[in-house]
């Protein structure tokens, strides 16, 4: 079980009505809300919904008094919203206006049934699909009420997001001859692309369900009215997108690559890409050929623009300041200034000056995902680079954190760096760190279902529909360390562990404070230390980075069904609770068949030192699943520490950690076995 810090939860100002709906209940609406979202919603998989409802009946059932249902509801019926069998994208803001007014309606409904409930209803067969089911996942995930709802996996719901085009034409096939179906699907793009070496990171389902996870659980629309304030947003921002790339270059050195290079806006983008994946309503996402120039995109963004964005950036990073919008300076070199600054690059809402910083990251991926098309010739849809869900298929994705990775970096170093003293916990020794179990990876086949992207028919029935790709995973492990606390007491220890490349894919070594900035974070938990010697052992699974696989649709929905007849509590699918987080199975990068050379860190702090404020530590207890890189929803993050402590700043002789008896290095090689 992971272990975790609890803070007390605090929703600013809203109201929850008790209410006697069983979480097995709401997952069951849940569930038939989100199956065939094209379709009618089949009313044989809800109980009884009010036949005469109204939206805007009843202002009481709502904290705003209705104003949020009013003000979509007009909207609806005077034909202004995005009419369904179209596409949606987040990045187009007509589309995510309409789809944030259906999510004010949920959120600000007091309770589950009628008003979530029947809003749902309500809405599904009057507003566009992807408008709707966007509201739905980001309303479960951030209302109070919906607490233990499991949200099916993205691949299974959207899948024409995930799927090649070509298996989904055979799905159509398959469903209209009444065929059951499964498809083998590779990747995209042959081997005569070198990208198409690591393409099973970056076109990994679970991998794109993570990406897009983030981005619902931190949306950069968010609002405090919503609930809560989201705290250190930005630093969050900063180090998933970090870690990330920090990922991707471990692959590339997996597969003999170099380091990804960053974007440059007056430079060609070398690597073209063709998706290979269609929308259902639509069209082709487009393609983009190599090294094709940046133009400006009519109706977005000038080039300049961006430029001129990263260039006051820059600037108030080397002046150590921001300019806020009402004039006022706010220093940023500090520990809070990494996360003022990811606010501003992303942009979100939070961004104390949009309108001088911009919003470099939202329109980056604008301007990727249009330059197939700039000028709007030729009436094509956003690319994949403007969807979250998608994103990360296209390699430019990982050049344009690169090159946003390489402004934070930027920053971290003008901090000072930390010292012996900021490093030493008095009276513990960490002698060894090291792996029980073997680090091995291997590819093996994962099915999911694709009947979601097929369309409906009175009279033709269902039949079983499933894609198998080729995925990557390892072995278990588990990580070990032998602690002496000389303390004379019981202490709590905050316990980091990374796993960093030694060499470049040239075989030379990386100097330390060079390679700590590849580090790739494998686990932050808190652990008890008794008095004396200390065997720790972390198994991999546990941790707080990372997610197991959420089950099929399928088999949440006959997991559901059964706690709903037997009158239970809890749908037995608890530990699927959160989708932000990365795969379990993609803890490890792959490795190579002879070896390849990582450098295991760990490093032990006190624990209640550590700690946020205001913030008590339960060992035992488990808040929010992946706090590294997710924090814990509507929380607090349970640690103070800077978000990639203690290697987020510059390190300029190791000499000194090595004189450090809490902070314990050691080497070790990943194994890559390849398929029969």
């Amino acid at each position: 079980m992971k272990v975790f810090v609890s803070i007390a939860l605090g929703l600013l100002g809203l109201v929850v009505a008790a209410q006697a709906v069983s979480v097995p209940q709401m997952q069951q609406d849940v569930n038939a809300f989100l199956t065939k979202t094209t379709g009618p919603l089949r009313t044989s998989l809800l109980g009884d919904l009010a036949g005469d409802f109204s939206p805007t009946a009843d202002a009481s059932a709502y904290n705003d008094g209705g104003k949020a249902a009013q003000r979509l509801v007009q909207e609806v019926n005077d034909g202004r919203t995005l009419k369904q069998k179209n596409f949606f994208s987040l990045f187009t803001p007509k589309h995510r206006e309409e789809a944030l007014m259906l999510f004010e309606v949920f959120i600000n409904c007091k309770n589950w049934d009628p008003c979530i409930r029947n809003n749902a209803a309500y809405f599904r067969s009057r507003m566009n699909e992807g408008v709707f089911t966007y509201a739905v996942y980001v309303g479960v995930i951030h209302h109070p009420v919906a607490k233990g709802v499991v949200l099916p996996p993205l691949y299974e719901i959207t899948p024409h997001m995930f799927t090649n085009s070509e298996v989904i034409n055979k799905a159509y096939t398959a469903k209209m001859t009444q065929t059951p179906g499964k498809f083998t699907m590779g990747y995209t793009g042959s081997q005569k692309n070198p990208e198409q070496r690591v393409a099973y990171f970056g076109e990994d389902i679970g991998m794109n369900v993570h990406h897009v996870s983030w981005h619902m659980d931190y949306p950069f629309w968010w609002q405090d009215k919503f609930g809560y304030s989201m705290d250190r947003k930005g630093e969050l921002f900063f180090w998933v997108h970090h870690q990330l790339t920090a990922r991707f270059d471990a692959e590339r050195l997996s597969n003999e690559m170099n380091f990804v290079d960053e974007l440059y806006w007056d430079r060609p983008i070398v690597e073209g890409f063709a998706p290979h994946t269609t929308y259902k309503y639509g069209g082709e996402f487009p393609a983009r050929p190599d090294n094709t120039n940046f133009e400006d995109v009519e109706g977005v963004a000038k080039i300049r623009d961006l430029m001129i964005w990263e260039d006051r950036i820059r600037d108030a990073i080397a002046h150590g300041y921001v300019t806020a919008s009402d004039g006022t300076t706010i220093d940023i070199l500090n520990d809070k200034g990494i996360d003022i600054l990811g606010d501003l690059i992303e942009s979100s809402t939070y961004s104390v000056n949009p309108y001088y910083y911009g919003a470099l990251h939202n329109t980056a991926h604008i301007v990727l995902g249009r330059q197939g098309d700039p000028k709007g010739k030729f009436k094509q849809p956003p690319g994949v680079m403007e969807h979250f869900e998608t994103a990360t298929r296209d390699p430019a994705f990982f050049r344009l954190h690169k090159y946003m990775n390489n402004i934070f970096k930027e920053f971290k170093d003008r901090l000072p760096s930390y010292s012996k003293e900021d490093f030493l916990w008095e009276g513990v020794e960490l002698e060894t760190i090291e792996i029980e179990g073997s680090l091995e990876t291997f590819f093996e086949d994962f099915e999911f279902s694709i009947g979601n992207a097929v369309d409906d028919s009175q009279n033709v029935a269902d039949v079983s529909l499933t894609a198998v790709v080729k995925r990557l995973n390892h072995k278990p492990f588990s990580f070990k360390m032998q602690v002496n606390n000389n303390k004379g007491a019981a202490a709590v220890a905050s316990a980091r562990i990374y796993m960093c490349p030694r060499r470049d894919a040239n075989g030379v070594a990386f100097h330390p404070n060079s390679g700590r900035w590849g580090c790739i974070e494998m686990d932050k938990f808190y652990v008890e230390l008794a008095p004396g010697a200390n065997t720790v052992i972390r198994p991999a699974e546990k941790s707080t980075v990372t997610i197991p696989d959420i089950p099929s649709f399928d088999f949440m929905k006959e997991k559901t069904d059964a706690a709903v007849a037997a009158g239970a509590d809890a749908t037995g699918l608890e530990e699927f609770g959160r989708s932000c987080g990365i795969p379990n199975r993609l803890l490890l990068p792959k490795g190579k068949e002879n070896g390849l050379e990582m450098v295991l860190m760990a490093f032990l702090e006190d624990g209640e030192a550590d700690k946020a404020d205001d913030f008590t530590i339960d060992v035992n207890s488990e808040f929010g699943g992946t706090h590294a890189h997710c924090g814990i929803r509507g929380q607090k993050v349970p640690d103070k520490r800077a978000l990639g402590y203690p290697l987020d700043r510059s390190i300029t002789d190791f000499r000194m950690t090595a004189a450090v008896p809490n902070f314990k290095t050691s080497l070790v090689n990943v194994y890559h076995k390849p398929s029969d």
